[in-house]
Formats: C-alpha cells, sequence, structure tokens
C-alpha cells in the first residue's frame, strides 16, 4: 500500500466520521490542521463561545443556526444536512452585511445632501429629433428613467448597463445636453485617450448645432493647450469635459458641475466616481458598462446604484459570425484574412502577450513576434502594425488613426482595443489563444467587429482539448448576447475571477459564492430591504448586533 493512512482503534480521528478538508499551505498537513481547528473550537467553548453576530428575529425568520452551533457544524458536522445547515447561516450572513453595506452607501449618498433638480424646459427630445437614426425602445425607456431622475431633488446615481454596440454613448450625449440647457457642466470619463477622442468627435458632431462647447482632456495635449483649458472650464466657457483619469487630478476645477458619466465602469472603482462627483455640488452620476453582468449580481456590486439596462441592439447592426478553430486550420484563416483585405476591409488579429519573455508557456504568440512573422511571412504584400497597452498614448493614439482612416490593413494587438474603438471598415478579428481570456473579454473583443455595413467575422484560435475550453468556445459560436455570455462566464470560472472584486471595494467572499448561492443572495437581499425600510440607519435596539457587523466589515467605506 502507497502512503497508507491509519487510525489508532482507541483514537479514531478520521474514521467513520464526516471530516473537513482544508486548503494546505507548505509543510502543513490535514491532520495537523484539523487538530488545531479541534483545539481552537474546544477552547472557544470553554470561554462561552463567539458572540451572536444576527438579530433573534433574523434568525427565526429565515431559520438560520445560532452562531456557535453553525461554527462547529461548518467544521465537523455528524450528518451533510447539518453541514448545509452550517453553510447556510455563514453565506446569509456575509451576504446579509454587504447588501445593509451597500444600502447604507445609497442612503447616505440620497438623504444628507439634495441633489441638483434639473430644468424640466432643457428637453431631450430637442436633440433626439435631430439625430440621423432612430432610438431603439430601449434607448428611449431608459432616457425616460435618467430624465425623470434628473428633474427630482434626489442625485442620481445610475448604473447603465448594455451590451457592446447597445448604443450608450447617444444616451451620456443626450443626458449630458439636458445637464448643459439646464446651466450645468457635465463630464465624460473614459478610460483610454484613444475612447475620449473618439466621443469627443461624436459629441460634435451631434451637439454643435446647439452651440454647445465640447472641449478634450488628456495626459498628451501641451502644457500651454492644458492651462488654456483648465482656466476656460473653471470660468464655465467649457459646457462638456470628456478625458481620462485626467479629469480627476486636483487641479482641474469647474465653475458648476452637474453630471458626470464614467465610462466602462470596470476600469474605474468606487472611490474614483466619488473623486469626480465632490468636484461639484452633488452631481448627478451615470456610470456606463459594456460588461453586462445579470441583474442579481448587478445588485451586488452595485448595490449603491439604480439600474437601467439597454436590451435591445440597433436595427443597423450585424451579427457577427464566430468560428472557435485549431492550429490545423491556420492556413484557411490567413487566406479568409487576405481575402477580406483583398475587397478592401481591414483585419485585427489579437494576441494574449506583448513580448514571449512574459510568460513561461512559450507557445502563446505575442504581439512583436507575431508582428514579424505576419509582417515578414504571412502578409508582405499587405500593411501591418502593431499596438501594446505599454507604448505610449501618444503612440497608440498615431496607431489607432492611422488604422482608422485605412492606411493599415492588419492591426496586431493586446486586449488594449477591447475598450470602445470604433472602426467600421474592419470585418475580421481572430483572437490567438482565446483560452487564456474569459468570455466576457471575447465578447467585449469582438464587440470591435461589425460596426460597419460589411458582414463581419469571428475567429477563435484555441488550444487545449479540455471540456471548459471546449464549453467556452461553444457559447462564443452559438451567442451574440452579453448577458448570456457573463452568466456562462460566471458559471465556468467563478465570482472572484471574473470581476476581479478587489477593485468594486466589495471584500473577498470567505464563504459565499455569487453564483452557486444565488438564492441565499435573493433572501438575503429582501430581509436588507425590509429591515432599511422600517429602520433606515440601523439605530433601533434590535439591529444593534447588525449594526456592529456592517461597521466591522466596511469601516473605510462607510460612515455609520
Amino acid at each position: 500500500m502507497n502512503s497508507p493512512v491509519f487510525d489508532e482503534i482507541e483514537n479514531t480521528n478520521n474514521t467513520g466520521k464526516i471530516i473537513p478538508i482544508y486548503p494546505l499551505t507548505f509543510s502543513l498537513t490535514q491532520n495537523t490542521l484539523r487538530k488545531i481547528i479541534e483545539n481552537g473550537l474546544e477552547k472557544l467553548k470553554e470561554e462561552g463561545g463567539l458572540a451572536e453576530t444576527l438579530p433573534e428575529y433574523i434568525l427565526n425568520e429565515y431559520n438560520l443556526e445560532e452562531i456557535n452551533e453553525a461554527n462547529n457544524n461548518i467544521h465537523f458536522p455528524k450528518e451533510f444536512e447539518d453541514f448545509k445547515k452550517a453553510r447556510k447561516r455563514l453565506v446569509f450572513e456575509e451576504l446579509l452585511s454587504t447588501q445593509l453595506a451597500l444600502l447604507q452607501l445609497k442612503n447616505n449618498d440620497l438623504t444628507d445632501k439634495k441633489g441638483i433638480i434639473f430644468d424640466k424646459n432643457a428637453k431631450m427630445s430637442d436633440v433626439i429629433n435631430t439625430l440621423p437614426f432612430n432610438l431603439t425602445k430601449a434607448q428611449l425607456r431608459v432616457l425616460q428613467e435618467i430624465d425623470e431622475n434628473m428633474e427630482s431633488e434626489k442625485s442620481m446615481n445610475r448604473l447603465l448597463q448594455g451590451d457592446v454596440g447597445s448604443g450608450k454613448t447617444i444616451v451620456a450625449m443626450i443626458s449630458a445636453y439636458k445637464a448643459v440647457k439646464s446651466g450645468y457642466q457635465a463630464a465624460i470619463l473614459a478610460p483610454t485617450a484613444i475612447l475620449a477622442t473618439q466621443h469627443l468627435n461624436n459629441f460634435k458632431k451631434i451637439l454643435n448645432k446647439f452651440e454647445i462647447k465640447c472641449e478634450l482632456l488628456i495626459s498628451g495635449i501641451t502644457k500651454k493647450k492644458k492651462e488654456e483649458i483648465l482656466e476656460r472650464l473653471q470660468k464655465g466657457e467649457i459646457d462638456i469635459i470628456i478625458g481620462t483619469h485626467a479629469i480627476l487630478e486636483e487641479n482641474v476645477v469647474f465653475k458648476n458641475l452637474g453630471l458626470v458619466v464614467t465610462d466602462e465602469q470596470h476600469r474605474f472603482g468606487v472611490k474614483q466616481r466619488t473623486k469626480i462627483a465632490e468636484k461639484g455640488q452633488n452631481p448627478d452620476v451615470l456610470v456606463m458598462s459594456a460588461t453586462p453582468i445579470p441583474r442579481t449580481l448587478a445588485l451586488i456590486l452595485y448595490g449603491d446604484l439604480d439600474i437601467s439596462i439597454i436590451d435591445e441592439l440597433p436595427p443597423n447592426r450585424k451579427t457577427i459570425e464566430t468560428f472557435a478553430v485549431t492550429k490545423r486550420m491556420e492556413e484557411r484563416i490567413n487566406n479568409f484574412i487576405r481575402k477580406q483585405v483583398d475587397e478592401g476591409r481591414q483585419a485585427y488579429i489579437v494576441c494574449p502577450l506583448v513580448e514571449d519573455s512574459e510568460e513561461e508557456d512559450t507557445d502563446l504568440k505575442s504581439v512583436i513576434t507575431l508582428y514579424e512573422t505576419c509582417q515578414k511571412e504571412t502578409f508582405p504584400n499587405y500593411r501591418v502594425d502593431y499596438i501594446h497597452g505599454k507604448m505610449r498614448p501618444k503612440e497608440k493614439d498615431e496607431i489607432m488613426e492611422r488604422f482608422k482612416s485605412g492606411e493599415i490593413d492588419i492591426l496586431i494587438s493586446t486586449t488594449v482595443i477591447e475598450v470602445g474603438v470604433d472602426v467600421p471598415n474592419a470585418s475580421i478579428m481572430v483572437i490567438e489563444d482565446s483560452q487564456r481570456f474569459g468570455l466576457a473579454q471575447l465578447h467585449q473583443l469582438r464587440g470591435r467587429v461589425g460596426r460597419g455595413e460589411y458582414k463581419s467575422y469571428c475567429v477563435l484560435k484555441y488550444n487545449g482539448k479540455g471540456q471548459n475550453t471546449k464549453e467556452r468556445m461553444k457559447v462564443m459560436c452559438e451567442t451574440n448576447d452579453g448577458f448570456v455570455i457573463s452568466q456562462k462566464d460566471l458559471e465556468l470560472r467563478g465570482s472572484g475571477d471574473f470581476f476581479g472584486t478587489m477593485q468594486h471595494g466589495i471584500p473577498d467572499f470567505k464563504i459565499a459564492n455569487l453564483f452557486t448561492d444565488v438564492d441565499i443572495l435573493k433572501l438575503a437581499q429582501e430581509a436588507a430591504i425590509k429591515i432599511v425600510d422600517k429602520d433606515r440607519k440601523l439605530e433601533n435596539e434590535e439591529n444593534r448586533l447588525l449594526k456592529e457587523l456592517v461597521k466591522d466589515k466596511f469601516t473605510d467605506r462607510i460612515e455609520i
């Protein structure tokens, strides 16, 4: 027998009972760790146990175990049923405290300061009627929600979710128009200089005729130009400022900031949102995200925001045909790219790394190696260039401009192009080593093609025969719906991986799993809403324990 595990008869630690399996670290064994936990629980018992963290009425209403019982049964249950009950109690507590904290955030924002009441005579329809295209029903519905928000005295804190290409920018533009026509300034934050520049051009195209002055603030502009912009902004001569993180700097002062729009929320944390909002007298905030996430989870991540969803695409958006292929198809794919470019289209080739030395796995394609191969061997007769995130912003912008104006046929890139770049003539995207990307990210990348009148294609090249990889490729080929894709991504990857929750200022969950515990999450959300409806600041004696629990977990984020 290899490495047998045995128990002495009079001291059966591991035989005939349910035993816990713990994650181990260097040279620590399960037996040692179990012994430590057992001793710890014993000592705790001698000292009178843990203090209860949930009020009695919650334990009764939701049929939850008392804390010491749950604590013992999560480690050493007699039956699996005991383990399930213990886990339910601990997951419920973790999710409830998060929900209560988010509701406190929401309430703190709303009650202590009155928001701006925007002018009813500044009508959104003035812009809508001049647009060269019709808005979808979903866009009109969302605009109505925003309009009602802006005209009420409650500060707007709204998350706008919509799939790639569903037309969120135009919604932001019309909201900014209302703010400006009510006598305020608007700030639009974009994650990259390329995107900020693109927004500026779109805003000018539509808002110039209303004599609204839009300006760009990115780190690439000259010192002199920047000083001039900052001065005009402070005097109120600029109505809408569009820029990157540069807008967050202390020397950026507004005369009268009324609306803040942050684009691509997963790149801006709660703290940055707060930082820019502090530049005005409690301005309205609209957060736009193109990573659609299921509503239940949106409530956890953005519990301090109201949620609007654009759930239909404009009628002119083409479905992107997606194929998942292995190395065997390489030559066919290259011929397909040549054919597309010969017909006047352009192509993206995306890979996961910048330089080869970045990872051990040398099989992965890097931008620079791939660029050299394509330029010299694969596509010597075409104009090939490359772009990646480590370049200086000015360099990246120049390359994107050249690609946009048709001077580059094939652009080799990292995921730097994932965010919002609009090149209507690009009709094919090939993603190398696509097994390395999350589904939500593949979907974002794919959304860079199919923006013009031409039939568009996305080819996912992948390595690996694993079931998970095949499953993910299948999802990408079968649907273009971002909400379905993100749900699946969550299922296959788990929530921590999916969100990188740290940047949202949300604590890592010790026991709850946002995907598998959705039922408990719904209960916890319902409980949190009931509690806050009755006792907004958790001041009643019966909620003293809850107040302590929330304070304990979220001290750095919430003043209670």
